[in-house]
């Protein structure tokens, strides 16, 4: 007999959905088994304003297939020019669920990130007054620090001595890729919060590098060491309520992803529930397995949990290994295991 595994409907509380015909290709995925996300503002020209994000919003809105229901939860992009008015303004109006932090250089279009944080202060003074949420690419983009290093360095020398400048602001450790960065969330209190992506639970940087180069699992911040990937599992299915999933699904076509500098991202949207009920159940956590993707990011964001729910069925799942773009396809992440749980 199959088993079923219901659970309320999840939430992505980090994704891309980019724009134009690439929106219009991959939204589907997420709308089809996601109520609500997260939605990053890294576009060209990034999502720097109120009316930005309201335009932004207005396509995405625009995009969703007839007969899905999928809410997108804007993010203001910050830069050195940001204006405090205007973030206080588009979170009154409901439209705007948190501020990124991307610094300059660090990840796909960053370039108008920032370097230095002095000068974003009074932002981040008037969020914390205000209740709006910090959600941070946290790594540091110094040439001089190793690539593996640099989400570690970034917690000691520029996350924590945010937290301690500005008081009551809440901070959202987004795409956490080391047990440096578990451990820090696990010492800290309910201001802070962790998400975790479906494809760090699943490789280790030997996924990348050994054997040949697998440009389809280049992501940044990148996968690191074993051990880093099981203390990630070990937290996510953990139930505590500082973690919850982010899938950071980023979708470029394979063109991009395959250049000489080919882009980073692992587009998972399409099989994220699947993976995570294979990884849940194989550390004998299922039950743990709403908290984790529909429970601890809406109270993270205090927002309701979704009362719809989803239903997951032991029966074998399978899914296209891309999908097609007017730019050309687009390669879904392959976890390297065979898929038991389908969505029903």
């Amino acid at each position: 007999m199959s088993q079923t595994l219901t659970l309320r409907r999840p939430d992505d509380w980090h994704l891309h959905l980019r724009d134009g015909a690439m929106l219009e290709a991959v939204l589907p995925a997420t709308a089809r088994h996601f109520a609500r996300a997260i939605i990053m503002p890294n576009l060209v020209p990034p999502v720097v304003t109120a009316a930005q994000a309201s335009a932004y919003h207005d396509r995405i809105r625009a995009a969703i297939p007839e007969g899905m229901d999928f809410t997108p939860l804007m993010t203001l992009y910050l830069t050195e020019d940001t204006d405090p008015a205007d973030v206080a303004a588009a979170h009154a109006s409901g439209l705007v669920h948190a501020v990124k932090l991307y610094p300059a250089g660090a990840t796909t279009n960053s370039a108008s990130g920032v370097s230095n944080f002095d000068n974003v202060r009074a932002v981040l003074e008037k969020m914390a007054e205000i209740g709006l949420p910090l959600c941070v690419h946290g790594e540091v983009t110094d040439a001089e620090i190793d690539i593996f290093d640099r989400e570690a360095v970034f917690i000691d020398r520029v996350l924590d001595p945010i937290r301690k400048a500005t008081p009551g602001l809440r901070v959202v450790m987004e795409h956490i890729t080391t047990r440096n960065a578990v451990d820090y969330a696990r010492a800290q209190d309910d201001s802070l919060g962790a998400t975790i992506t479906t494809h760090h639970l699943v490789i280790n940087r030997n996924h990348i590098l050994a054997g040949g180069i697998r440009p389809h699992y280049y992501c940044l911040p990148v996968a690191k060491r074993e051990e880093h990937r099981l203390a990630l599992r070990a937290a996510a299915t953990s139930g505590d309520a500082r973690f919850f999933l982010g899938t950071d699904s980023a979708p470029h076509t394979d063109a991009n992803k395959l250049l000489p500098c080919g882009c980073a991202g692992c587009f998972t949207a399409p099989n994220t529930l699947s993976i995570l009920a294979h990884v849940f159940e194989e550390d004998g956590a299922l039950d743990k397995l709403e908290a984790f993707t529909s429970l601890n990011g809406p109270a993270f964001y205090r927002l309701p949990a979704n009362t719809d729910t989803i239903t997951l069925e032991k029966t074998g799942a399978t899914y296209p290994s891309h999908i097609e773009t007017a730019d050309g396809p687009v390669t879904v992440f392959d976890p390297g295991f065979p898929l038991a749980w389908a969505v029903r």
